[in-house]
């Protein structure tokens, strides 16, 4: 199923009722988060995760930390979107596989690696900004990949990141930034909200 991106972003709507029924396989979520990685960060840092919570028992230790909404158990599938510190770090690694794939020249990297470590090395404010920007950049992308799959996403910041760290065993350097349900929809849904005028969000300089 394949659509045009604008009728994608006119019939997304954050989602709130899931048919409890539906199963996603293995396969559809690999695809479903291949495209996802594939939204930009900063310097390629890649600086993201994602946990994909779909059996009973992980669903329930999710919702119990997640104000027991609804969808987290009864959407198919409930992404835990996570941004990571200290990017820098793994910048060589990740930039080799380009440089490696003849993309960017050895020399660019070089270049770039320095600056990274100057940005984010001793600034805790600009990785969690950046752990925030990358994971909500990819959070729109694996939106908008399940509408074009026929399928309704719910993005939830309503949940306590101590607890989800804490039942999902992230590391020192993981930042939940939000949960996304992502499933078939159930009756119930409402259309696009009514959103403010440009005249009071845009403005030319």
């Amino acid at each position: 199923m394949s659509h045009s991106l604008t009728s994608l972003i006119e019939q997304r709507t954050s989602a709130n009722h899931f048919d409890p029924t539906h199963v996603m396989s293995d396969e559809e979520i690999q695809h479903i988060i291949h495209l996802t990685t594939l939204s930009p960060t900063s310097f390629n840092f890649q600086n993201w995760k994602f946990i994909a919570v779909r059996s009973a028992e992980a669903k329930a230790r999710l919702s119990a930390v997640a104000f027991g909404q609804p969808k987290v158990t009864d959407a198919a599938v409930t992404f835990i979107v996570i941004g990571t510190l200290q990017p820098q770090q793994h910048m060589a690694d990740i930039m080799k596989l380009s440089v490696d794939a003849g993309v960017i020249p050895q020399a660019q990297v070089d270049a770039w690696l320095p600056m990274a470590a100057h940005f984010y090395g001793d600034n805790a404010q600009m990785q969690r900004d950046e752990a925030i920007r990358s994971g909500a950049l990819a959070a729109m992308t694996l939106m908008l990949v399940a509408q074009d799959k026929g399928l309704v996403s719910g993005p939830m910041i309503g949940f306590d990141p101590a607890g989800v760290t804490r039942e999902f065993a992230l590391g020192a350097n993981d930042i939940p930034v939000m949960l996304i349900s992502v499933g078939r929809a159930a009756p119930g849904n409402w259309a696009h909200k009514v959103r403010k005028p440009q005249s009071e969000v845009l403005q030319f300089a």
